[in-house]
C-alpha cells in the first residue's frame, strides 16, 4: 500500500514538474505555439470556439440561477415603488397587477418592451395597469419625457397616445422638439400649456424622482420593470411577464 502511495506521489510530482517545464519553455519560445496553430489551425479554432461556447453556457446558467434566486426573494419581499395616482396610468386603476416601467423614449429595447406591454394588456385586460416612468439616457429622451408629462397634466389619454406614436416612430425623435410638437398637436394637446409646464417644477420633480427610484432599485439600464414588487431588468418577452403575473394572480 505504501509503495502504491509513493508511486502515485511520484507521478503527481513528475506531472507537475513536467507542466512547469512546458510552461517555462512556452514563455521562452512563444513561436512554438504559433507553429502549432499553423500546423493545425482548424483544430485550434474549433477548440477555442468550443471553450468559448462552454464558458458562455456556464455564464448563462449562473445568471439564470442568480435571477431565479432574486425572483424568489422579491416574491417574499416585494419592492414598493411610489404610485402617484395623479400621473398617467395605462389600464384600469383598480387592476390587481401594477407594472411600473422605467424607460427611455429613444431606447430601441424600450420600443420592443412597448410592444410586449401591448401584448400583456391584450392577454390580461383590466387585470393589469402600467405606470410609465422615466430613465432617460439618450439626447432627446428627456425632452420627450417632459412633453409626455406636460401632456399627462392635460389628459392621461392624450399622453398614452403620445407615448404610442413615439414608440411607433422612434427614429423621428432624433428630429428634436419639432417632431415632439408635431405629435403633441396630433394627439390634441394644447401646445401653449405644454410650453408653460414641460420645464416646471412639477414635471422636473417627477422625472428626477423616477431616476432616483430606478437607482434605488438598482435599475441602471432601460427598460426596467417592477411587476407587483418583482423586478424585471431588460426587454424580456411576453412569456417572462406571464410567469410573474400568473403567479401573482394565483395568490
Amino acid at each position: 500500500m505504501k509503495l502504491k502511495v509513493l508511486a502515485l506521489s511520484a507521478v503527481v510530482l513528475a506531472t507537475a514538474s513536467c507542466s512547469k517545464m512546458i510552461e517555462e519553455t512556452i514563455k521562452k519560445n512563444p513561436e512554438l505555439v504559433f507553429k502549432a496553430i499553423e500546423a493545425k489551425p482548424k483544430e485550434f479554432f474549433d477548440t477555442v470556439q468550443k471553450a468559448q461556447m462552454e464558458a458562455q453556457k456556464a455564464a448563462r446558467a449562473e445568471q439564470e440561477q442568480k435571477q431565479a434566486g432574486q425572483l424568489e426573494e422579491e416574491f417574499k419581499n416585494p419592492k414598493a415603488p411610489a404610485i402617484d395616482e395623479s400621473r398617467a396610468i395605462f389600464g384600469a386603476k383598480s387592476a390587481p397587477i401594477t407594472i411600473v416601467e422605467y424607460s427611455d423614449f429613444q431606447c430601441p429595447f424600450c420600443s420592443k418592451a412597448a410592444t410586449t406591454m401591448t401584448e400583456v394588456f391584450k392577454k390580461y385586460g383590466d387585470k393589469v395597469r402600467l405606470v410609465y416612468k422615466h430613465l432617460p439616457f439618450k439626447p432627446n429622451a428627456e425632452p420627450a419625457a417632459r412633453y409626455f408629462e406636460a401632456i399627462a397634466l392635460q389628459s392621461p389619454q392624450k399622453a398614452k397616445k403620445f407615448h404610442d406614436i413615439l414608440y411607433q416612430n422612434q427614429k423621428k425623435i432624433y428630429d428634436g422638439e419639432s417632431y415632439l410638437q408635431e405629435v403633441a398637436k396630433k394627439v390634441g394637446a394644447d401646445l401653449a400649456k405644454i410650453k408653460a409646464t414641460k420645464d416646471s417644477d412639477v414635471v422636473t420633480k417627477r422625472i428626477n424622482a423616477d431616476k432616483s427610484e430606478a437607482e434605488k432599485f438598482e435599475i441602471s439600464g432601460t427598460p426596467g420593470f417592477i411587476v407587483n414588487g418583482v423586478t424585471v431588468r431588460g426587454a424580456y418577452p411576453l412569456e417572462h411577464f406571464v410567469q410573474i403575473i400568473d403567479r401573482h394572480l394565483k395568490k
